[in-house]
């Protein structure tokens, strides 16, 4: 099964995706922050990250171009609760990075399965 990593400053929100995940049968790894997220990334290589926008440390649209630029092949599905200074939305900008997925949070568990799901197989 599928190996994702799971970027987000809250730790709710990693828990809720983490159990939904793992009940599907997915490896699932966590980081905190935009850092920690790529580092995690480095260590594990997994197949899928799923990434906040908005965290402490380095956000999530830092962190994407970090990816990109060190892995092209990466897969990210970004996330975001709004907030932020960004007068765009942080998202479309997210898809301009080269996301294949934009959820907004609290995200529907049916609609987070379906994108993971999609995401992996393109």
């Amino acid at each position: 099964m599928a190996r994702i990593l799971v970027v987000d400053d809250d730790p709710l929100t990693r828990r809720v995706i983490r159990r939904t995940l793992e009940r599907e049968g997915y490896e699932i790894f966590e980081a905190g922050d935009g850092d920690a997220g790529v580092r995690a990334f480095r260590e594990n290589r997994p197949d899928l990250v799923i990434l906040d926008i908005y965290m402490p440390e380095k956000e999530g649209l830092e962190a994407i171009l970090d990816l990109r630029t060190e892995f092209k092949d990466v897969k990210i599905i970004a996330i975001s609760g709004g907030g932020g200074i960004f007068k765009l939305d942080p998202l479309q900008t997210a898809k301009h990075f080269g996301v294949a997925e934009t959820l907004i949070k609290p995200i529907d568990r049916d609609i987070l399965l379906a994108s993971v799901r999609a995401t992996l197989e393109s």
